[in-house]
């Protein structure tokens, strides 16, 4: 693998690409979706950004090998992973735990149907990622929630709530989102034991999305769930993604580490019965960005922190009524709505009708939701303070 130079990083994220017109789920379908002409889309979660240099040459040449023929991935993909886990977070993790699918999505309702049976009790905490509840009622699932409490503009958890619900509905699944999406949290080594002792009290497993794992700012740490005591690993399926880090999430590639080997065989078998695998150009693509994009990856922290800072400072100044809540992961801003007394219906087609600007509605997080936004961060500095002057005018 040729390494690209660091000098030619300079200015990959201020550079504008025009995804329009390339079956862009973010860019393209706005009057499908009912949105106006001219909005600027800072809704669903990828990067406006090109992928690093190395995954794009990667792909590239696999691409050009002209034969797509089925693919596996191997040892040099999984060493990669292993490695990333080991070196980005001080996890050990085997061989034999990693489970390969198209997508944590995807990896999670291949779990929730191994490991639990139609009219089981998932736990989920909102507002969170917008796709768990759907896609575990899809599954015939009953979906409930033990609801973070906003206590002096930090979300918490309250441990009492999360026991309570969890026994009383009889909780099979706890589905952790961390760091959590949307309202931008990492979970504390103490608060990950806590719940984690709940659920082994319980008899709860826990499928952990921790798809943004690499998004954590200041003095803030990762830490995996199972790698949070030496209990943990049992209960654990533990999904995760170069897809976020990397923007390569439509090349479809997702690693879950599942350390149980009861765990392991039942979705093993749940995901036989798919006959899923990956393709030979997301292979090659999280191969290399695993390997070599270390580098352009906290420069993009970088710039994704400086976008953050240009968002509240500008909004503390100008529109203090919609206030983001601190960024601790993600490339998410939670923004809180409250202030403009709206209703919440007035207010989200105000955002997308007014301002022409696509943010994703907080109530679709759940129903303590209501009142927020959704604001993706990921672009260009020059489209985000585009989208900021649009949201200004629209409501100052």
């Amino acid at each position: 693998m040729n390494r690209i130079d660091e000098k030619d990083r300079a200015g990959i994220f201020d550079k504008v690409i025009d995804r329009r017109d390339t079956n862009s789920l973010k860019h393209d379908g706005m009057a499908e979706r009912g949105m106006p002409a001219g909005v600027l889309p800072f809704w669903v979660a990828d990067m406006d950004f090109e992928a690093p240099p190395e995954a794009v040459l990667a792909a590239t040449r696999a691409a050009a090998h002209g034969v797509y023929g089925y693919s596996i991935a191997g040892k040099g993909y999984y060493d990669a992973a292993i490695n990333w886990q080991k070196t980005r977070f001080g996890w050990d993790v085997d061989r034999d735990w990693i489970i390969t699918t198209p997508g944590v999505v995807f990896m999670v309702a291949s779990a929730v149907r191994a490991l639990s049976e139609p009219g089981d009790t998932i736990m989920i905490q909102n507002p969170v990622y917008a796709v768990f509840a759907p896609v575990l009622r899809a599954n015939d699932r009953k979906v409930v929630s033990s609801d973070l409490k906003l206590v002096d503009g930090r979300y918490e958890i309250d441990f009492d709530d999360f026991e309570k619900v969890m026994t009383e509905s009889g909780t099979k699944i706890f589905l952790l989102c961390h760091p959590h999406n949307p309202i931008g949290r990492v979970w504390t080594r103490e608060e990950l034991k806590r719940m984690g002792e709940i659920c082994i009290e319980h008899g709860v497993l826990v499928i952990s999305d921790e798809i943004h794992e690499d998004f954590v700012y200041g003095d803030k740490r990762h830490v995996p769930f199972a790698a949070a005591d030496p209990l943990f690993p049992p209960i654990t399926v533990t999904c995760t993604a170069p897809s976020k880090t990397f923007n390569l999430a439509g090349l479809q590639a997702s690693n879950a580490f599942v350390a149980n080997p009861e765990l392991r065989r039942k979705i093993n078998r749940a995901l036989d019965a798919c006959d899923v695998g990956l393709n030979p150009i997301a292979i090659a693509a999280a191969e290399a960005a695993y390997r070599y994009g270390a580098p352009w990856l906290e420069s993009l922290k970088e710039y994704l922190l400086g976008n953050y800072a240009m968002l509240r400072g500008v909004l503390e100044r100008e529109l203090p009524a919609v206030r983001p809540m601190e960024l601790e992961a993600t490339y998410l801003a939670w923004l809180d709505c409250s202030g403009l007394g709206m209703t919440h219906v007035d207010m989200v087609g105000a955002f997308a009708h007014k301002a022409k600007v696509w943010l994703n509605d907080g109530a679709t997080f759940g129903a303590n939701g209501a009142g927020f936004m959704r604001m993706n961060l990921a672009c260009p500095r020059s489209t985000l303070n585009e989208g900021i002057l649009r949201i200004v005018e629209a409501f100052g």
